[in-house]
């Protein structure tokens, strides 16, 4: 595997489980009567912190699990129970009343105080687990090893798949408005609650990959790889 390969396997599979424009409907929840100026800062917050998050994991994630003694078993069961516990909240009618905040409104007129204010009520659980979650992680620690293999070019690479995927969810979040309104409210909780059933199965998926990691044997291949000749 070459840089370039490197990279662009990196960026698709972070633009794949980061899911931006999956959770475009809970993005608008979360910022509605929001300008777009405003929008655009808590969403520019937002991605610069799953940036940096992805950055600094993809530099000293492993060495960080080793540190704490974390196997990456354990690390997939804890983060799978997280996202299992989200995907149930997201099933719920009033999940995306979770993300409202009428106190926030009180900032309008200050584009800073108001994107600071969103921005700390939504590392979590929407940055985290929901949009960098086990699956975002583990890849990245994986072709963190795998860049090493490749040499600096593979690092630089590395780092230009993060910052790719940020943009693309920047990108993806500033047509919330569009995409909130031609759904309307209806059609974003009906999304909210689709996604939040997959989450339930891609948790539930994770805690199937952790304990066979843990408890070689425990499981049948086919409930920990259904789809081995996708590769993954």
């Amino acid at each position: 595997m070459d840089a370039v390969d490197l990279g662009v396997n990196l960026f698709v599979a972070l633009f794949a489980l980061v899911d931006p424009i999956g959770n475009i409907p809970i993005f608008a929840a979360a910022t509605a009567g929001a300008s777009m100026r405003q929008r655009l800062s808590v969403s520019g917050l937002i991605c610069i912190f799953i940036v940096v998050f992805l950055a600094f994991f993809f530099f000293t994630g492993l060495g960080l699990l080793q540190f704490f003694g974390i196997s990456l078993a354990a690390f997939r069961i804890a983060g799978g129970i997280l996202l299992l516990l989200l995907g149930l909240d997201m099933t719920r009618e009033d999940f995306l009343k979770m993300f409202a905040d009428p106190e926030a409104i009180k900032d309008a007129q200050s584009e800073q105080g108001y994107a600071r204010r969103r921005f700390q009520r939504l590392i979590v659980p929407f940055a985290m687990p929901l949009m960098i979650g086990p699956g975002a992680i583990s890849t990245i620690i994986i072709q963190a090893g795998e860049a090493e293999k490749v040499g600096p070019a593979g690092q630089i690479a590395g780092m230009v798949a993060i910052l790719a995927a940020g943009l693309a969810t920047f990108i993806c979040f500033t047509l919330t408005g569009p995409i909130s309104r031609l759904l309307g409210e209806i059609g974003m909780s009906i999304v909210v609650r689709v996604l939040g059933l997959i989450l339930c199965a891609l948790a539930i998926q994770f805690i199937l990959a952790g304990l066979s990691e843990a408890i070689p044997g425990m499981f049948s291949s086919i409930a920990t790889t259904p789809y081995p000749d996708r590769g993954h």
